[in-house]
């Protein structure tokens, strides 16, 4: 059996190398838009499926994991920043504060799915304007859920989580090898 990641997310790429799950990728897009109203567990869970029906029908003998992380505090959906404004208002409302990062993953092939969120929180040190700007202009908030990446240059301002790590980085790869498990992936052992 295989593993085709449809995401075209690095990250998603590199904790699933760092885990020695083998997979192949083959990204598909889909509109990434909350509907009105939706909660945000609701929200990634529709999204990973919705990347698993643009992928179309799995090849025989694979399976297609789809992924979509989110940020939400104040029960507010924070996306991907649409502009450096965004990225600033987003780290404004992160400043100081608990917030959630939910991932919903979707695990589909031979007539089967399986679909899961997980949920982390995460804490951020209060944040001064310039250190806002700084981070905001040196471009990392860009392309991630919440304008920030905790493996990158914003894990200076993050000092506690609960729950998956990698959940955070944007795949609970715990949550994500446990279905694999489930759905007989590794029936051989997986290569040293």
């Amino acid at each position: 059996m295989r593993l085709i990641l449809a995401s075209a997310s690095p990250r998603r790429s590199e904790l699933l190398t760092a885990a020695r799950i083998p997979f192949e990728v083959r990204p598909v897009d889909v509109d990434e838009s909350p509907l009105a109203g939706e909660v945000a567990a609701d929200y990634v869970l529709r999204v990973a499926r919705d990347k698993a029906v643009a992928f179309g029908p799995p090849p025989a003998g694979a399976l297609v994991l789809t992924a979509d992380t989110t940020v939400v505090v104040d029960g507010e959906i924070l996306g991907k920043p649409i502009d450096e404004a965004d990225a600033v208002r987003m780290l404004r409302l992160l400043s100081g504060r608990w917030h959630e990062v939910l991932t919903g993953i979707c695990l589909r092939g031979g007539g089967r799915e399986s679909a899961a969120f997980d949920l982390s929180r995460v804490h951020f040190l209060p944040l001064a304007g310039a250190e806002i700007e700084w981070y905001v202009g040196a471009g990392e908030p860009f392309g991630k859920a919440g304008a920030y990446a905790i493996q990158g240059l914003a894990s200076r301002f993050i000092d506690r989580v609960e729950g998956s790590y990698s959940n955070v980085v944007g795949l609970p790869v715990s949550r994500v090898y446990k279905e694999l498990e489930r759905l007989g992936f590794f029936a051989t052992p997986p290569p040293d």
